[in-house]
């Protein structure tokens, strides 16, 4: 099956344990914990580790099915309700014991009188690997359900889609974060993520320790590094918190922060948002300012006129920031 990328792997993994979701209800796990379907980073494998119940497996497994029923399910409530646009089925280090196909279904609201809708019809899986479907025309989701077919093990569910956030009641709130990613907003590009990915500028909370942060290789020539966030709304910002916590020797030296409008916002036609970095005019929010290695900053800036849809994030010359948060009004 041909790896799809393009179309959703940039997108925030709705089904993250870091983003707020929950593994909340399964069939069965006889073999291995549910909850490990949506743990940060790869699954591990240990030579010659067992427990009572057998090989220990760091993911979803169940028990060899000896019964009528045709699937084994998992159900996992997202960090925030969205739309899913494609998802990771991960086999990795599972090779004589995973599952021959798997379906995906989705739902807003998970009770006993849940109903379900099926977004990935039954698709058969490869072992220890990479599984990537591509998913269109999803409704909007508070919980998604994983099949298997018949039984098996699956060692992470990765699950890429866009927010869909109640505006409304946010706006309510008047101050809000505009950029975090529990209210849609989106990392679209950075320079570089050697050390850290650039989607961990805008999770909830706090970075716990340095990798849960974004972070580039060390920059050995001219100029400097940089990530371009989509906003979750148009607004404007007034207050930026910069957090280098646990950076303590490899923190930027300074940073800035530009805006731009896309240019739907402004009465033309909208550019494709992958590429909508290079049409935007930048106009500085922030100017260039220093910054400390593990600190929580705080600037004060004056809001535009115009109401912010994209933001670029620079800093100088490299180094690990772990939250970014753009404090502002939606317009």
């Amino acid at each position: 099956m041909a790896r799809v990328i393009s179309t959703f792997e940039h997108l925030i993994d709705l089904a993250s344990e870091r983003f707020g979701a929950a593994v909340v209800a399964a069939n069965d796990e006889f073999f291995a914990s549910k909850e490990n379907l949506i743990k940060p980073g790869p699954s591990r494998w240990i030579e010659g580790k067992y427990t009572d119940r057998g090989k220990w497996m760091d993911g979803w497994e169940t028990r060899r099915r000896r019964d009528e029923e045709t699937y084994d399910w998992c159900v996992i409530r997202l960090g925030a309700r969205g739309l899913v646009q494609g998802v990771d089925v991960d086999t990795t280090h599972f090779t004589g014991n995973f599952p021959e196909a798997c379906a995906i279904d989705v739902t807003s609201g998970f009770d006993e009188a849940t109903e379900w809708h099926e977004v990935l019809p039954r698709s058969p899986l490869r072992g220890d690997a990479h599984n990537w479907f591509a998913i269109d025309r999803a409704p909007a989701a508070t919980h998604v359900r994983l099949r298997i077919f018949p039984d098996g093990g699956v060692a992470r569910l990765r699950v890429h889609g866009t927010v869909v956030a109640d505006w409304p009641r946010l706006k309510r709130r008047g101050e809000v974060d505009l950029g975090a990613a529990e209210h849609g907003g989106i990392v679209l590009s950075t320079s570089d993520m050697f050390f850290g990915s650039g989607h961990n500028l805008i999770m909830p909370g706090d970075a716990t320790h340095m990798g849960d942060g974004w972070e580039t290789r060390r920059r050995r020539g001219p100029g400097h590094d940089w990530a371009i966030l989509r906003l979750a709304a148009a607004g404007a910002i007034h207050r930026i918190e910069v957090d280098t916590r646990h950076f303590k020797g490899n923190a930027p030296g300074a940073c800035s922060l530009e805006y731009a409008v896309e240019p739907s916002v402004a009465g033309a036609a909208s550019p494709d948002s992958e590429t909508a970095a290079d049409a935007f005019a930048w106009r500085e929010l922030m100017p260039r300012t220093g910054l400390d290695p593990h600190r929580l900053h705080t600037f004060e800036v004056a809001p535009s006129s115009d109401a912010a849809t994209h933001v670029r994030f620079n800093i100088f010359p490299d180094g690990g920031v772990g939250r970014l948060r753009l404090w502002g009004v939606a317009r």
